[in-house]
């Protein structure tokens, strides 16, 4: 992967290790426990909230706001690179993320994966066989208008990855919530949050190539506007024990963003972009799931990053250890750059509704595997949810 020039803002994420989706890795280590920290807060430039507990955090490090915002967060020394579930903050550069650099952000080198990787694992059914990825229909904000690209910065460079807008229960119509992996906001047990996380819905709503992107106005490549996450919350298992291989957290890998948009309309980003996905927590086991559609943005060849893919099929199980909860398993050739992207399929009513993540998948592309949400999903989701009331 080649690091992308240099941009703005502060916040997270990691890569999981199997390979499929692609975020930002971390290799240095980071120490401090994953559990959520409660402190008052009080408004901060750009009208984001910072806690007075991480303030006084930032300035024991001799982090200044106003020094990070004009370049002061490319510097990822360890001891600097915030990890806890309570010290999450990402302050809105304005223009950071323009047409170039979202068009150039790249998902790292995936860790390879043993592609039979979980058959001797708790249960695991066989291998399926590939299902070629067939790109969504633009304009996109009319197939598949929850959807769009997460963009964030890691300590090697700009990086991309997929997430779905979903629906709030606290502001019905009203939400301001992604569901993204958790290795798209946090570099996992050897790192800390990502920086400069932004998501952008019907990213490229038209579908145009690379080649033709070059140069474009940012109206054409973000017609809903560039939303930052001013709160983003993962599993306290992927931050304890997520990392770039072998699958470690993936069952975990999961993560909720609340965003509020880089220029200020007055509306929410569901109301926005005219629609948003529940999320089915109760979802039935594997085998009773027909179908499943995991639509995401891949990156690595033979795609460009630029435009939206969809695979469909039954899912099967994949259990990575013995102890592990059983995550969804679906033919699928997309590469890097899909992870996050959401996994669609009947919900309780029958309509439509967000199951599952791309999370990872081996490294020669034929399958993906995403997380079954469950307790421990709903409490991260309903942490953010709640915390924006």
């Amino acid at each position: 992967m080649r690091p992308n020039r240099p941009v703005t803002a502060i916040l997270c994420a990691a890569t999981l290790a199997l390979t499929a989706a692609a975020c930002g890795p971390g290799d240095e280590e980071a120490g401090g426990d994953a559990k959520p920290t409660v402190a008052a807060s009080l408004p901060a430039p750009d009208g984001i909230t910072i806690p007075d507990q991480l303030k006084e955090k930032l300035k024991e490090r001799g982090i200044d706001l106003e020094k990070w915002k004009g370049g002061e967060w490319k510097n990822w020394k360890k001891e600097d690179w915030l990890r806890e579930t309570g010290d999450y903050i990402n302050p809105i550069i304005e223009g950071l993320w323009d047409p170039d650099r979202m068009r150039d952000a790249e998902q790292p080198q995936r860790p390879a994966v043993d592609p039979d990787a979980g058959k001797d694992q708790g249960v695991t059914d066989p291998t399926p066989a590939p299902v070629t990825a067939k790109q969504a229909a633009p304009p996109y904000h009319q197939s598949v208008p929850e959807s769009g690209k997460v963009f964030f910065d890691g300590p090697e460079g700009s990086m991309v990855c997929s997430a779905t807008v979903v629906k709030d229960p606290a502001h019905p119509g009203k939400s301001n919530m992604v569901w993204t992996a958790g290795h798209c906001v946090h570099a996992g047990k050897a790192g800390g949050w990502y920086r400069n996380i932004a998501f952008v819905p019907s990213y490229n709503n038209a579908g145009k190539p690379a080649a033709q992107l070059k140069g474009a106005p940012r109206e054409q490549v973000a017609p809903y506007g560039v939303w930052w996450s001013d709160w983003a919350q993962t599993s306290d298992q992927w931050i304890a024990t997520g990392g770039p291989t072998g699958g470690a957290g993936a069952p975990y890998d999961f993560a909720v963003l609340h965003v509020t948009p880089e220029k200020g309309s007055g509306k929410s980003l569901e109301e926005t972009v005219g629609s948003a996905l529940p999320v089915e927590f109760a979802a039935p086991a594997v085998p009773k799931v027909a179908s499943i559609t995991a639509t995401g943005y891949p990156a690595a060849a033979p795609f460009d990053g630029q435009r939206a893919f969809q695979c469909t099929d039954k899912p099967g199980r994949l259990t990575l250890k013995a102890n592990d909860p059983v995550m969804y398993r679906i033919g699928c050739t997309m590469t890097g750059g899909s992870s996050g992207g959401g996994w669609v399929a009947a919900g309780a009513d029958g309509k439509p509704a967000l199951v599952s993540n791309t999370s990872i998948g081996p490294a020669k592309a034929g399958w993906l595997a995403g997380p079954r949400l469950g307790p421990e999903a709903k409490g991260v989701f309903d942490a953010v949810s709640g915390k924006f009331k």
